[in-house]
């Protein structure tokens, strides 16, 4: 018998803890905002200015002299995307549950969940440590979630890759913008798009994911852990931006820096928090000590709320 790699034993472990507690819960549990354009006829009804007129049936309009629109029923085939985030900021987190591992069990989890039944994942894993995208193209079943997780593993971030390649990107942080820009050239039907990061980055990425949520229903499932808002109170210590790889020596029990960062975290919160509010775009929080079924549980139920 082959020995198992050790992304299948990973992908056994959550088919055992986290698969099986969700079989059921997420078959249907994800709306899609827009009627399908599949081939089983659903039936008329009268065009409004709002409808494409491509669906109008020219026949029946004729008979009726009243411009008459097909309707079909919703295309249950579902296309997936997940984007992953494989920048250094991602390496947080205590060893074996890191950022990057507990992306790593959804992206493995989603991949199987989404696969059963004839959906397409496909995979797209930003700034990996060789740089730029690597992409695994739409699949189904479990073969298919076997092959994203071994990329995962071949690409496993490393901490301030970024800052010390020596090939000038120091002082590069995250490009959220270039991320949603890659996945709108891979998506070229309508698709559920799932972004995995923690979501560090700044610039203008708010334009880039208004013209993506057009097309295509996208949710952002953001991986935290408490490294990345706390300061340990340790006396002197040297912080290392884990984006750019810049280091500074602080007095971690200063008051009025522990007062600075807990201003800064609540301002970057609430600015990512305002820019995914307006693209419609729902935002989960997914904590590294969380428990995975339990999280993904409720982002389901919070999906069903949502106005259709």
């Amino acid at each position: 018998m082959a020995t198992r790699s050790a992304t299948e034993r990973l992908l056994v472990r959550l088919e055992w803890r986290v698969v099986r507690r969700l079989d059921g819960v997420l078959s249907g549990g994800y709306r899609t905002a827009h009627r399908g354009t599949g081939t089983d006829l659903a039936g008329l009804r009268e065009y409004t200015e709002d409808d494409d007129a491509r669906h109008i049936d020219w026949n029946v309009t004729a008979r009726l002299n009243e411009p008459q629109l097909r309707v079909f029923n919703e295309d249950r085939e579902l296309t997936v995307w997940l984007v992953l985030d494989r920048s250094a900021s991602m390496t947080v987190g205590a060893p074996g549950r890191g950022k990057h591992d507990v992306l790593s069990e959804l992206a493995l989890v989603l991949a199987r969940l989404f696969g059963r039944g004839g959906n397409r994942v496909g995979a797209l894993l930003y700034d990996a440590p060789s740089g730029g995208v690597r992409i695994v193209p739409p699949g189904t079943g479990r073969a298919h979630a076997l092959r994203v997780g071994a990329e995962l593993a071949r690409t496993a971030p490393r901490a301030a890759a970024a800052g010390r390649r020596g090939d000038g990107r120091r002082g590069v942080t995250t490009d959220l913008a270039a991320m949603f820009d890659a996945v709108a050239k891979l998506a070229k039907r309508r698709a559920l798009i799932v972004v995995i990061s923690d979501f560090i980055g700044r610039g203008d990425w708010e334009r880039s994911l208004l013209r993506l949520v057009p097309r295509h229903e996208v949710v952002a499932l953001r991986v935290i852990d408490t490294a990345d808002d706390e300061l340990p109170d340790a006396g002197l210590v040297v912080v290392e931006d884990a984006e750019t790889g810049e280091q500074l020596v602080v007095d971690s029990g200063d008051p009025l820096l522990r007062a600075r960062l807990r201003v800064a975290v609540e301002e970057r919160d609430a600015w990512l928090a305002a820019g995914m509010r307006r693209a419609a775009v729902p935002l989960h929080r997914i904590d590294t000590s969380a428990d995975l079924a339990r999280a993904l549980i409720e982002v389901v139920v919070s999906t069903r709320r949502r106005p259709a």
